[in-house]
């Protein structure tokens, strides 16, 4: 597929324009996507894991830096060999970044147990390299297999899914933070929606992004005056930020990640799964950006995804690249090429000199919570606009299980806030919290929420969203063998816990969701079965007669 924007020479001697005024809209836009991610990630390791700022600023963000300049640089010369072999000036290079859901199972589930088991954050920074050891090579090993399944898979699936993301763990937290301090974010989101989506031109042509970036300091600084205190900032914090200035450049860290595979056990229940959900997502932005008309190789794309966090992982950074959701947006506002490198280039300043902290000082996050909303409408709005209509149904059917694992992610954290809180005022024992959390949970359906089910469907869920899309669309094409093929993958991944469940295993040999895969597997013998019997003209005839609304 190709974009609207086309040369009419697809010769050698065609050189792609390097920097389009474009790009200062995607630049400021992506730039800023970037920044909050590394702002949170700098906030997960100096607050959550304790670790020292000697270690944070000295060692894994210059790590981190090198990774994302490298993915970045690499997805600019993909974009720029594309525009040269097709002769467009449309090309937009894909955008690359940390991978956000990870970035938060790492913490959480990998380094933060043996942080709090050791006492020491070092080793829990060696679990979380071991981690990304594993996860890069499956990246790798991945994108031969990857172009197959894109083959095979709906495109209304892959989107589907991606869109699920999008629309629960992409847009819901900004979308919340807006309203929390709406001064701020409705304003500054209210800028970006006219400029992004209504095409209106700021002076100068200022990029949105940049705008509503200004006004939000503009908004937070003048309402100190009044006492205020919108979004949070102040002279002091300026003040301490700037302790964390130095510079600092990435060195190998061989020894830190070998360490770590003395935990090898616990690591692999969760680096195998997630590393194929790296390998589906990727797929899924990759087939995104060529349904906005930039196609790009998968191989080449999971591959150096799976290098470039191995380079990473050994010079010290525990979080892994991923290439990002959001290619259609940044193309919509005019990125090409340059706001890629540019991006890896500003993250080599921020992190080799250790002045996030400044940043975060200086500008309120949720002034730039508008632009991540946008990028979920985008995403959201691109499931339905590039698939056929019909298949619509099998789009919100890929949603679901993103919907069930937002919920339980709520009640999960809103659980362990509750009992850090009980034992912080001395009410709770530490040998009663595992019954109170049991019991909280025994009590939820009474109140109307089916945790279980959240828990069941919500596993996997990225997994789990492209097999329910994926049967929706072949069931209403009529194509049972197929949707029976999906719904036997369905099964053999949920026995294995890949689906549907919280760890990977066997569950003591009956699966870790037995019944679920038992329900899959009946399901793909009843679609099988249908497609070997056929459908008659008549029958056709009739289900479509009976599906059709009256007029």
């Amino acid at each position: 597929m190709s974009g609207s924007g086309t040369a009419s020479s697809t010769s050698a001697d065609f050189k792609p324009v390097l920097w389009t005024p474009g790009d200062w809209n995607a630049f400021f836009g992506f730039g800023t996507n970037i920044l909050v991610n590394m702002l949170v990630l700098t906030g997960l390791l100096r607050f959550v894991l304790k670790m020292p700022d000697s270690l944070v600023f000295g060692r894994i963000l210059p790590a981190l830096g090198l990774m994302m300049c490298l993915s970045t640089f690499y997805y600019a010369f993909l974009a720029y060999r594309l525009a040269q072999k097709t002769g467009r000036t449309d090309v937009c290079a894909l955008p690359s970044g940390v991978s956000v859901p990870h970035m938060f199972i790492v913490t959480f589930v990998i380094m933060l147990p043996i942080t709090l088991k050791t006492g020491d954050p070092l080793k829990g920074l060696s679990a979380g390299l071991v981690w990304v050891f594993f996860q890069s090579f499956i990246l790798m090993i991945g994108g031969f297999v990857a172009p197959y399944i894109r083959k095979i898979t709906p495109r209304a699936a892959l989107l589907g899914t991606l869109a699920g993301v999008s629309v629960t763990f992409i847009s819901m937290r900004p979308a919340l933070e807006m309203y929390m301090t709406p001064q701020i974010g409705l304003v500054c989101f209210a800028i970006i929606l006219v400029s992004w989506f209504g095409g209106v031109k700021y002076p100068k042509g200022l990029p949105a992004g940049l705008v509503a970036i200004a006004v939000g300091m503009i908004i937070a600084w003048g309402s100190n005056l009044f006492g205020l205190g919108l979004g949070g900032l102040s002279v002091k914090g300026v003040g301490d930020a700037f302790a964390s200035f130095g510079f600092s450049v990435p060195l190998p860290a061989f020894g830190t990640v070998f360490s770590g595979f003395e935990y090898l056990g616990i690591i692999l229940v969760t680096a195998i799964p997630f590393g194929i959900y790296d390998l589906v997502e990727a797929m899924d932005n990759v087939e995104s950006a060529e349904a906005a008309g930039d196609e790009y190789p998968t191989t080449r794309v999971l591959t150096a995804d799976g290098i470039v966090s191995l380079i990473g992982c050994m010079m010290g950074n525990p979080f892994i690249n991923a290439v990002y959701i959001g290619h259609p947006g940044w193309k919509a506002m005019g990125g090409r090429i340059g706001y890629s490198a540019a991006t890896g280039l500003m993250v080599i300043v921020l992190s080799w000199l250790g002045i996030i902290s400044v940043l975060l000082a200086l500008v309120p996050v949720v002034a730039i919570s508008p632009i991540l909303l946008y990028i979920g409408m985008l995403i959201g709005a691109q499931a339905f606009q590039t698939t056929p209509v019909k298949h619509a149904p099998a789009i919100v059917l890929a949603f679901t299980p993103h919907l069930a694992a937002w919920a339980k992610l709520q009640i999960d954290t809103m659980l362990a806030s509750t009992v850090t809180a009980a034992q912080s005022i001395g009410g709770l024992a530490a040998d009663k919290v595992d019954a109170v959390k049991t019991a909280a949970i025994a009590a939820l359906p009474q109140q109307g929420v089916l945790y279980h089910g959240l828990e069941v469907m919500g596993g996997g869920s990225i997994l789990a969203g492209l097999v329910l899309g994926a049967i929706g669309v072949f069931v209403i094409e009529r194509d049972f063998t197929k949707a029976a093929a999906f719904a036997l993958a369905g099964a053999v991944m949920t026995y294995f816990g890949f689906m549907h469940g919280e760890a990977v295993g066997i569950g003591g040999g009956f699966g870790v969701t037995p019944a679920v895969a038992l329900a899959y597997a009946v399901v793909a013998g009843g679609l099988f079965a249908l497609g070997r019997l056929g459908t008659s003209e008549s029958y056709v005839a009739h289900a479509d007669m009976h599906a059709a609304p009256a007029e």
